[in-house]
């Protein structure tokens, strides 16, 4: 299976979909924070390896207690997506921080910024 076709994309949407309802509903971890969310999986074209981006609101330190409490369920989670996906292998999951969220509301203030200085400016 190449990584980019047809199938590929829709086993990764099922995946997405399995494990942000794993998440959002299954783990009582209080690492975990309540605003914890999927923003895209990658699941291999051999289904052996899984990258699941993940994206927290809060600071650092919750960032880091809610990778933290992820990893700690990751033997969980994965049985719970064995259950809910019919697969060949049910793939290791390594978690990922996605900062692109952060980064994409960083801009938009900086751009803000620029948009008042030239208004006042002129």
């Amino acid at each position: 299976m190449r990584k980019n076709s047809i199938k590929n994309t829709r086993i990764n949407e099922e995946v997405l979909h399995e494990l942000s309802n794993i998440i959002r509903g299954e783990i009582k971890d209080p690492r975990i924070n309540e605003f914890t969310s999927v923003v895209s999986v990658e699941v291999a074209p051999d289904l052996k390896t899984c990258k699941a981006y993940i994206s927290v609101l809060g600071d650092e330190e919750s960032q880091k207690s809610t990778l933290e409490g992820l990893n700690s369920a990751r033997g969980y989670i994965k049985n719970r997506l064995a259950k809910s996906i019919n697969l060949r292998n049910t793939p290791e999951i390594t978690f990922i921080i996605d900062q692109s969220i952060e980064y994409g509301v960083r801009m938009s203030h900086l751009i803000d910024e620029v948009n008042s200085t030239i208004k006042n400016e002129a």
